[in-house]
């Protein structure tokens, strides 16, 4: 449910910034959300679904947002935001692939050093978000 909520709800925050609605602290927003999920790997944290797609829902809108205002002059706005959506579509896809190892005895500490690597990136991308 969760990969196929989040390209649909980035969809939502792309229109909104192809529209140049405002959504504060696009790149803050994306920072935190590559800590909070990727720390939610490494504790292997299982929210119930409902709550989960909320948070996936929330930092979706801030991805989608920045996709949008990055619109290239001259591009059409239908193709490049098909792309953007099916592109995170693939990615997740990807990342569902390689979730699988977490059924695995050796699988699991790779995923959850992956879900740390991922919250060290958000780490990062915060600090150039708020310097």
């Amino acid at each position: 449910v969760l990969p196929v909520a989040f390209p649909l709800v980035m969809a939502v925050g792309g229109l909104m910034g192809l529209l140049g609605l405002p959504v504060p602290g696009v790149e803050v927003g994306i920072a935190v959300s590559a800590i909070a999920l990727g720390a939610m790997v490494v504790l292997e944290v299982r929210p119930p679904l409902w709550l989960a797609a909320i948070i996936v829902a929330f930092f979706a809108i801030f991805h989608g947002h920045a996709h949008g205002r990055e619109l290239p002059a001259g591009t059409s706005a239908l193709l490049y935001s098909l792309g953007f959506v099916m592109a995170t579509g693939l990615l997740h896809a990807v990342g569902i692939l390689l979730g699988i190892a977490h059924r695995y005895p050796v699988g699991r500490p790779l995923v959850r050093a992956a879900g740390g690597g991922v919250a060290v990136a958000g780490l990062f991308f915060l600090w150039r978000a708020v310097t």
